[in-house]
């Protein structure tokens, strides 16, 4: 076999091995099903109500991923993770490079703390309360429409 022979079949083999590499990694990245979307109403101290679409996360496979390795997340978006359980809740942004700010929420629709969240950050965000609910949205946006800690998130999804 001469030399020439010998460099292309290495060559492809290493595009080959390259491809499988990065098409197996990049799945992995990607979230691995496709979370349900609801539309949710936010009610703030003035009685407006703001529509936010969000990915809804309610068993522990569809929570554990959340917004990872999501790009770009829009105004008007977000994840509403649901426990099972009021408990006192933390979150961390692993792998996370959109800054995203927490509203976490009791059993009854009120929003107890509002946290906003530093891109790939481990240091957890915790709950100051028991809450059930935790509502993930780009960083910045609650305020930009008035909603504060005290507001409600309607509970009819």
């Amino acid at each position: 076999m001469n030399s020439a022979f010998r460099i292309f079949k290495i060559r492809n083999f290493f595009f080959l091995f390259s491809f499988l590499f990065l098409t197996l990694f990049s799945s992995s990245c990607s979230p691995k099903t496709k979370l349900p979307v609801k539309k949710l109403t936010l009610v703030n101290s003035e009685k407006k109500e703001i529509v936010v679409k969000a990915e809804v996360a309610a068993t522990f496979e569809e929570r554990k991923n959340g917004f990872m390795f999501r790009q770009n997340i829009p105004d008007g978006t977000g994840m509403l993770f649901i426990f099972e359980d009021e408990q006192i809740l933390d979150f961390w942004m692993k792998n996370t490079p959109h800054p995203l700010s927490i509203a976490y929420i009791d059993k009854n629709g009120k929003i107890r703390d509002i946290l906003d969240m530093t891109p790939f950050s481990l240091a957890n965000v915790t709950s100051s309360t028991k809450v059930l609910y935790a509502l993930e949205v780009p960083q910045g946006w609650l305020g930009k429409v008035n909603v504060k800690v005290g507001d409600r998130l309607r509970l009819d999804f």
